[in-house]
This record gives structure tokens, C-alpha cells and sequence, in this order.
């Protein structure tokens, strides 16, 4: 099966690992390269837990007596780990967005380069998928999910295009979504369907609800120097790790004390992102749009 190169995977995981004996969190196993990595820089008391809501990635799962595979949305980062004793840990790392996998699946629908039933569901057994979004949401929901999901300055007339083009049919093909826009002219229509198919994808999968509640989490579960570690693709998902590593809030500023100082959750690594060299974005294409930040809990 195959999966990612890990992005980021040296400047990750030596961002990660401080304490050999330590117990780590890889909140996005996928096809198991940064857990590999974060296996190898522990000791035989080091122990790494890791999450995946997938269940095409439990194929892949590690043989190590130090390894241990939750088949759970990182959301759940902190019942997941209670039901094994775990309410404190030394390092938790995120890679977000959709697996290569789950890109190079076709029957998915993730891709807008196959024609695939319209799913985009990263949990095969939730009930919500891409056909529901685009068939059911009325045109105002729609656009809202155009407008902050995929960042399209025009979400109203899209959305209005969408429920006109299926009063006569119902959408049920990735091919079919792009027949509703097929006035786009060739040199944009790779950017444009980029972010359709991502507006519907981050819906389908409460991406953003998800990641606000595990990076919530992860601040509590945190030791005191414990590093928070998240690669993102794309800037609706940087803005919030950015603020929240800065502030410990996603909105709004926090409350200062009357010289203007406000409680820092995090010291962070660097103040800007860390982005991969040309050299890895040559070799892997997915590293193009990777940031990652960190933060030690203060």
C-alpha cells in the first residue's frame, strides 16, 4: 500500500523527541514513516501511541512491544489515551491533510484527477460523505463551506450553480461536480477544483472542528517542555496552529495584566514557520505547501 514520504520527517521528530524514555503521540500514522522514526530515537522504556481514523492504515501497523495503534479521529486524543492509563505525555506530533494513499485510492473521491463516487470521507464508517454536502446543504450552507473552507471569492454564485445543475440531476461523481463548472477555462481549472474539492473535504471530515479540539487537548496533556509538533497544508489550518500556539486561543486576543503581558502557553522553536529545503520539495511534491511549527509547553 503505498503511502507519503514523511515531510519534515528529520526536523519533526528531532523537534519531537527530548526524553529517550518518554511517552510520545503521533496524532496522524498514515503510512507509519514519523512513527518509524520516533520508534527509532527511543529507549525500551519509550513508548509511542499512535492515531488513525482510517482503517486502510491499520494495515501498516508496527510489530513493537513500544507501539501501540488507536483506529480513532485524534479528536478523541484524550479518552483514547486514558482507556491505557496515559494523561500526561512528552511529545505529540500532527501531519495533516489527506494521505497520498487516500489520494491515489480513485474509489474514494478524494482526487480530482480520477472520476470517483463523490465519498471524501477519511472514516469509511461515518455517515456523512461529499455526495450529502453537494446534493442536500442548501445554497446558503454550501457557500459558507466555498467560502471559508476553500477561500472562493465567488462561493454564492458557485453555490447557486451547484443547486441549480441538480434540480435535474443528482451530482454523484467527482467528473459530474466538475460538469457544473465546466466554463472554467484549462489554465485555472487545477487551482479552482483544488479548492472545491478541499471546501467539501474539510466539511465531510470536520477537519478544522478536529484539529481545534486535539490541539486543545494536547495542551493539557502536555508535560511542562513537552513539544507540540503540526505540518499543515494549507493556510485555514497554519492560521489556527499559529494562533494557538502564540496565545492558547484560536480567537481574539487574551486577557493582559496592566503591563500588557499575557500568559504564553508555549515557548516557541522559531517565531516563522519551518518549510522543507528545495532539495526535499524536488524529491517529494507534497512537501511544496508543508509548514510546520512548534511550541515546548511553558
Amino acid at each position: 500500500m503505498k503511502y507519503h514520504r514523511p515531510v519534515l520527517l528529520k526536523e519533526s521528530v528531532d523537534a519531537l523527541v527530548h526524553n529517550p524514555n518518554g511517552v510520545y503521540v503521533d496524532v496522524t500514522f498514515g503510512g507509519g514513516g514519523h512513527s518509524r522514526e520516533i520508534l527509532s530515537r527511543l529507549s525500551e522504556k519509550g513508548r509511542l501511541y499512535s492515531f488513525d481514523q482510517d482503517l486502510d492504515a491499520l494495515n501498516n501497523a508496527i510489530d513493537d512491544s513500544r507501539f501501540t495503534l488507536i483506529n480513532q479521529n485524534f479528536r478523541f486524543l484524550e479518552n483514547s489515551l486514558l482507556m491505557y492509563g496515559i494523561t500526561k505525555v512528552d511529545g505529540i506530533l500532527g501531519d495533516l491533510g489527506v494521505s497520498s494513499h487516500q489520494f491515489d485510492e480513485a474509489g474514494r473521491g478524494f482526487s480530482i484527477r480520477s472520476d470517483a463516487p463523490l465519498d471524501m470521507r477519511m472514516n469509511a464508517l461515518q455517515t456523512v460523505n461529499a455526495q450529502m454536502v453537494v446534493n442536500d446543504y442548501d445554497e446558503e450552507r454550501l457557500a459558507d463551506i466555498l467560502y471559508y473552507y476553500g477561500e472562493l471569492r465567488e462561493a454564492r454564485k458557485l453555490a447557486r450553480e451547484v443547486v441549480h445543475y441538480r434540480k435535474n440531476k443528482k451530482i454523484e461523481t467527482t467528473e459530474e461536480l466538475k460538469k457544473v463548472f465546466s466554463y472554467i477555462p484549462a489554465h485555472k481549472s487545477n487551482k479552482f477544483f483544488a479548492q472545491i474539492f478541499q471546501a467539501i473535504r474539510i466539511e465531510v471530515n470536520q477537519e478544522l472542528d478536529a484539529l481545534k479540539e486535539m490541539l486543545e487537548q494536547s495542551l493539557r496533556m502536555l508535560n511542562e517542555g513537552g513539544a507540540l509538533v503540526v505540518i499543515s497544508y494549507h493556510s485555514l489550518e497554519d492560521r489556527l496552529v499559529k494562533k494557538f500556539l502564540k496565545n492558547g486561543m484560536f480567537e481574539g486576543e487574551p486577557e493582559k495584566d496592566i503591563y500588557g503581558n499575557f500568559h504564553k502557553p508555549f515557548k516557541l522553536m522559531q517565531s516563522k514557520a519551518i518549510i522543507p529545503t528545495d532539495e526535499e520539495i524536488t524529491e517529494n511534491s507534497r512537501a511544496r505547501s508543508a509548514k510546520m511549527r512548534v511550541g515546548n509547553k511553558i
